[in-house]
């Protein structure tokens, strides 16, 4: 009798330990719930009602099956930001999965652009990607395996006006992301950073009304030439898709994969 074969698991990341900053909401916990699904223990962080976390945190770990922490480090603060990854394997004895996906946006000309924003968003979209790395890496060199993502931006590839910080912010992300990709090449880890063009998330979604009341124009206007014009598809990108690029990267096809970016902006930077 001919001995079957070894079922797939349904679990590719089981046994995994997936950290996920600003994931109490939008693409952050979009993510986290992909990485749980694929049976990750997951620390969650961001900011938030405390009530509503707690109910986010509770719901994705019986969902999934798996234990989910959180831990409200700010990462405005490098001491918090590391301390996040150390507390992590203090708690669950490893980390094997860092996803720096925290950030925060403003707009503004560059000579009226306030020097405090500059600030915390170099704070938060670059050096907190910095703090936590440099946390990981030596438990992941350690063990011999891991996976860091980085949340870049169709920005980090490209550059719009009234953005100074956070474009130059989300550059220096891919800088960084081929740096460790480098550095962990021969120990088991990979760095990617993940370039989203404009993602469907409630923030956007609130961004549309505002937008379409100071512009005077109707909602659909905003998405499609507003919103949308640089995106060919005119479909805004889902945190499941974002969801389902990471647990591609984590797994064992992506070995092979680090150094990159990678768009997912519906062909913006195909132009």
């Amino acid at each position: 009798m001919q001995a079957s074969a070894t079922p797939q698991t349904t679990a590719p990341l089981h046994g995994r330990v997936a950290i996920i900053t600003g994931s109490t909401s939008g693409i952050g916990l979009g993510i986290a719930r992909a990485l749980a699904s694929a049976g990750a223990d997951i620390v969650l962080n961001g900011l938030g009602n405390p009530e509503d976390i707690e109910r986010t945190r509770s719901e994705l770990a019986q969902s999934a099956n798996v234990q989910v922490a959180y831990n409200a480090a700010n990462l405005l603060d490098g001491g918090e930001a590391a301390h996040l990854v150390t507390s992590t394997i203090a708690q669950f004895g490893k980390a094997d999965i860092l996803v720096n996906n925290a950030g925060i946006q403003h707009v503004s000309p560059i000579e009226d652009f306030p020097v405090d924003k500059w600030n915390a968003i170099q704070a938060l979209n670059l050096s907190a990607s910095f703090h936590t790395t440099r946390a990981a890496f030596g438990a992941m060199k350690a063990a011999g395996w891991g996976r860091i993502i980085n949340l870049a931006s169709v920005h980090g590839l490209i550059a719009s006006p009234y953005k100074s910080a956070y474009v130059a912010a989300k550059h220096g992300v891919l800088g960084l992301t081929k740096t460790v990709a480098l550095e962990g090449a021969q120990f088991g880890i990979t760095c990617n950073a993940v370039c989203p063009g404009y993602v469907w998330t409630p923030l956007v979604e609130a961004q549309i009304d505002d937008t379409a009341k100071a512009r005077g124009i109707s909602r659909e206007d905003v998405i499609n030439n507003v919103l949308l014009a640089a995106q060919p598809t005119k479909q805004f990108v889902t945190v499941e898709e974002l969801g389902a690029v990471a647990v591609f990267l984590c797994g064992d096809a992506a070995r092979s994969i680090t150094g990159v970016a990678l768009p997912v902006d519906g062909g913006w930077t195909g132009q």
